[in-house]
């Protein structure tokens, strides 16, 4: 009997250190978790962020309360400084663009590759893979604690001048691109004159006509009513996807219990898997609704044949080739295998 209350005192006693334990470590726990996005709810990115902030309150019982600051409004709008300032802890989470944190992670230029991707499947084969294995170790070298991906989408191309068929379409056309030398490289090629600016920047220049075309996913097309701003022509030509991130910053992830661990992780990917059927919406149906509802919007809609579109792969090629050698051969080479061997 002696012995059996020794046990029951030693096992009390067990499960009393592990809530104290428990208790100590929650007791470092923020009263709310900044989380960076570039756009907010109603886009799938915002909902991204949404969906794994409600999530991770549910399952963690209230104890990691996560705010929203779309705009990257953490940084002044600065897309470029959004991976550097989640790794000083600026940022406590974020919901990122592959493209944005490229200039501090250059294996990430690996998805805007011109025309690596022909496909979701394509993205689907890079994304749950080796290679998305592979950009997971990299991101967290980096300085972050990458749990899942989501999708921002094949970026379309759109202009107020003229239906884009072919290179010879675009010369001394002036695109508004994002802040990567990659996009530069790729549009110099097609004999464009991309030109770098913040989006906030860009709709007044389209306004105006001073810049003639942009190149964005086309839920963005709807969400920000690009044909008020001159955007009379799109194509559809896939040339690049933007994948998206879900991280954490090291000292915060270090900071919670691995339960809660568990919890953050499950959410982010309960919530990529979410946004990504959100961003393919409307373009993954045999009739494609989001592009009958552009074309209603008065605007024409072309769709490259194979043989109008390898016209552009063969031009940007050189891009191609001289960003490999950047990115990293082996990377790159691992990405053209999966994609060859995809699943369609």
């Amino acid at each position: 009997m002696k012995f059996r209350r020794t046990l029951l005192g030693l096992a009390m006693a067990a499960t009393a250190l592990a809530f104290t334990n428990t208790a100590i470590a929650q007791s470092n726990y923020k009263a709310e978790y900044k989380m960076s996005l570039v756009l907010g709810p109603p886009t799938p990115w915002g909902m991204a962020g949404q969906i794994w902030a409600d999530l991770v309150r549910e399952r963690t019982q209230g104890r990691i309360n996560i705010k929203l600051y779309p705009g990257v409004s953490l940084v002044q709008g600065d897309q470029t400084r959004e991976f550097s300032a989640l790794r000083q802890g600026v940022i406590d989470m974020a919901v990122g663009s592959t493209i944005n944190w490229s200039p501090q992670v250059k294996e990430l230029n690996l998805f805007s590759l011109p025309f690596l991707m022909p496909d979701y499947a394509a993205v689907d084969a890079l994304t749950q893979g080796e290679v998305g294995k592979r950009i997971f170790a990299t991101i967290d070298r980096a300085g972050a604690v990458p749990l899942a991906f989501g999708e921002n989408g094949f970026r379309e191309l759109t202009n107020s001048k003229k239906a884009i068929k072919s290179p010879e379409d675009l010369k001394g056309m002036k695109i508004r691109v994002v802040g990567s030398p990659l996009f530069s490289d790729t549009f110099n090629a097609l004999g464009a004159n991309p030109t770098q600016m913040s989006w906030a920047d860009a709709q007044p220049a389209l306004s105006s006509g001073a810049v003639d075309g942009q190149e964005n996913p086309m839920f963005l097309f709807t969400v920000l009513k690009m044909h008020t701003v001159g955007q009379k022509y799109v194509t559809t030509w896939g040339y690049v996807a933007d994948p998206l991130v879900f991280v954490v910053n090291k000292d915060v992830w270090a900071s919670w219990t691995p339960a809660d661990q568990a919890a953050v992780r499950q959410s982010a990917i309960d919530a990529g898997k979410q946004e990504i059927a959100l961003a393919r919406k409307g373009l993954v149906e045999a009739d494609k609704p989001l592009l009958k509802e552009v074309a209603g919007m008065g605007v024409t809609v072309t769709t490259l044949s194979p043989a109008e579109r390898d016209a552009f792969v063969k031009a940007t090629r050189p891009v191609y080739e001289k960003w490999k050698a950047t990115i990293g051969a082996d990377l790159v080479n691992q990405a053209e295998k999966d994609i060859a061997a995809r699943k369609k």
